[in-house]
């Protein structure tokens, strides 16, 4: 992290004159505006819910039990960490959580609005006592720690709990600022305007963006991938999907006040910088070697437009990892085009044993994916190699027909996926081109992030035992969803009423079993931190259930059970010897006894000793690499080069694996 400067003695004497006066909002409650239900939301409201009741794959009734579901989720939307609101609070919203399917089916918004405006109040109210907590200086010698994720916590029992609440966080704040060597007078500074800020974004809100938040808790209490898109997101959605955006190739959400990196698109500037994950949070912008601009609090969408630009300009996002306690750092990107050929399949060889391996990176399905791929698979033939890898490692879909005709380069003809509608009729996909583009030993790598798509085709592999699956369980993903617009020709609103997205189809694998909650379970799993119980779709309280129709007519091309069995006991034998997994294993041991712990010290010292430990172990873990390969080791990380690259310790398995297979195939 590339601190400012300390301030000059002049200035500094100038803030600390300032701080000795109390800090005042630069807005009051009666700049907050009252949000009401525009003209058209009475329309769209009415067409949202005909099209979730009469079209969606799940058929759900519009009563009571329903409007008191959706309305828990839509007071969670709006305090999601449970620190706006208290019990008296949530006591007091009873009478309305039985009116919501009502309101739906009369297109009336009045209590979403009324608890919006509410919310807006009380937590325009908690950043003005925030600024008052800046008068005096914050010290960070007390031991004390704060919840991290109060989402499963009780609602504080009255407003001096709350109070606490945001003592603490401002002490987590302005100890992050610390931690990254700014003082007191630049804590202040950059606090107040933060919280102003975000008090100014809240005096911003308008109806649109009630109506979007309440539309989507309506949508996200059918199913996890149902969603409402207002006028200007389905914009930016349509944009998205022409992949004419230019910016850095990441998908962003917002998380309580932070933006957060939600997926990279493959191939794209974020991605291709090696520096950013997802999970990690942006909290500040800067356009090239302009100030950076403190975004914690910033709407979505206008962080975005401070990210996007021109293609070949420079944007740096200063960063604040997902992982509890670790170091800020600024990243510099360089912007562009994002577009459909950066997704592009990729190919490589690697060389064991006597072996070449081709690995094909496959980031997602894109329209014309199998024909790139047909045309690698060529190329990796005419230099002779011994088998092939397909990585699906966070390939989260795309186009079905993709995945049954990237099947078909594996197989010579079959039944691929099979897909049901809400009426209960089946089709089946399949491959009918009777042609094998590679014929060789092949295993596919998955992980928790492998979704839809991908576990179509590592399914349909796996059921004609064409290949062995390696990994992590996949994302669970089994659901096909359509995009349709709320507006008619014959409307006459001003403004128009949105898009919906909605769930009208399931997957299921050839072998009869869905590919929904329960995902592709791996022949080989690896060892990994990531918990299917916490991560994928199965965490979604009302994804829908797994279950299963008749097997489809295919026949079985190889039973792998006995090389499975053979090249598990090699694997196991292997990965107790090797380096980097013994990491992992660290980590994960390290990641289950720290899971229960959902707190974060706000002691100074205590903060610095696990950074120290952090950056400590990541230098031990790079020189014990460097020993191993006869290399000097390094003094400190700084003398570690940036674009310093941990090895790939899955894929080289994966790939030990395959070597493993061609040794068995030709003994």
């Amino acid at each position: 992290m590339k601190c400012r400067s300390k301030l000059t003695v002049i200035a500094a004497s100038l803030m600390l004159a300032a701080s000795a006066q109390a800090l005042e909002a630069k807005l009051s409650k009666a700049d907050l505006p009252l949000l009401a239900p525009e003209v058209q939301h009475t329309t769209a409201s009415k067409r949202v819910t005909s099209r979730l009741t009469r079209s969606h794959y799940k058929h759900f009734n519009l009563n009571d039990e329903f409007s008191q579901a959706m309305f828990n989720r839509y007071v969670e939307m709006l305090d999601y960490n449970k620190n706006i609101f208290t019990q008296s609070d949530i006591n007091s919203f009873v009478e309305w959580s039985v009116q919501l399917d009502d309101q739906l089916k009369s297109g009336s918004n009045k209590i979403a609005f009324k608890l919006y405006n509410l919310a807006n109040e009380k937590r325009f109210e908690r950043f003005s006592y925030a600024l008052t907590l800046l008068d005096e200086e914050i010290k960070f010698d007390v031991d004390e720690s704060m919840m991290v994720d109060r989402s499963d916590a009780e609602w504080p029992k009255s407003q001096s709990e709350v109070n606490e609440l945001w003592r603490k966080r401002v002490k987590y704040d302005a100890l992050n600022l610390k931690l990254t060597g700014k003082d007191w007078p630049e804590i202040k500074e950059m606090l107040e305007k933060r919280y102003n800020n975000a008090m100014k974004r809240i005096s911003q809100t308008k109806s649109e963006d009630v109506f979007q938040l309440y539309m989507n808790a309506f949508a996200r209490e059918v199913d996890p991938h149902t969603s409402y898109l207002s006028p200007r997101n389905a914009e930016q959605f349509q944009s998205e999907m022409n992949l004419s955006l230019e910016g850095i190739g990441a998908v962003l959400q917002m998380t309580e006040d932070y933006t957060v990196i939600r997926s990279l698109v493959a191939g794209g500037p974020a991605s291709n910088s090696k520096q950013l994950s997802e999970g990690d949070r942006i909290i500040g912008v800067a356009q090239d070697k302009d100030d950076m601009v403190d975004v914690i609090g910033w709407r979505l969408d206008d962080v975005v437009q401070l990210i996007k630009g021109p293609k070949g300009t420079k944007v740096r996002l200063h960063i604040l990892p997902e992982a509890k306690g670790a170091k800020s750092y600024d990243v510099t990107i360089v912007r562009d085009k994002i577009r459909l050929e950066d997704r592009a399949v990729k190919s490589e060889i690697h060389e064991k044993d006597g072996k070449k391996i081709g690995v094909l990176e496959v980031p997602s399905f894109y329209v014309g994916l199998s024909k790139d791929t047909d045309k690698l698979i060529a190329e990796l033939k005419e230099k002779k190699v011994d088998g092939i890898v397909v990585d699906l490692r966070n390939n989260g879909g795309g186009a079905l027909t993709e995945a049954t005709a990237l099947s078909g380069l594996f197989i010579k003809s079959g039944p691929i996926v099979q897909v049901r509608d809400s009426y209960g009729r089946i089709e089946q996909n399949s491959d009918t081109g009777n042609q094998i583009s590679y014929e060789g030993p092949v295993t596919v790598l998955v992980n928790r992030y492998s979704a839809s798509a991908s576990e179509i085709f590592a399914a349909a592999l796996q059921d004609y035992g064409r290949a062995v699956i390696l990994g992590e369980n996949s994302f669970g993903k089994g659901t096909v969803q359509q995009h349709r617009s709320l507006n008619h020709i014959y409307d006459l609103f001003e403004k128009e009423l949105g898009y919906v997205q909605y769930t009208i189809q399931k997957f299921y694998r050839i072998n009869g079993g869905s590919t929904q909650n329960k995902g592709v379970v791996p022949d080989i799993p690896f060892p990994t931190a990531i918990d299917p119980d916490e991560t994928g779709e199965s965490v979604e309280d009302n994804a829908l259930p797994w279950d299963q129709i008749k097997k489809a007519e295919y026949s079985e091309l190889d039973d792998k059970s006995k090389l499975i069995t053979n090249l598990t006991s090699l694997h196991d034998k292997r990965i107790a010897k090797d380096l980097e997994f013994s990491f992992i294993i660290e980590d994960i041991a390290e990641y289950k006894a720290e899971k229960e712990d959902n707190s974060i010290s706000l002691k100074e010292s205590v903060r610095n000793s696990d950074q120290d430990k952090s950056e400590d172990k990541r230098l031990s873990r790079i020189n014990q690499r460097q020993k191993a390969q006869g290399e000097p080791v390094f003094k400190t990380l700084e003398d570690v080069p940036k674009d310093y690259e941990a090895p790939d310790a899955y894929l080289d398995e994966a790939v030990a694996i395959t070597v493993d297979i061609v040794k068995k195939s030709t003994s």
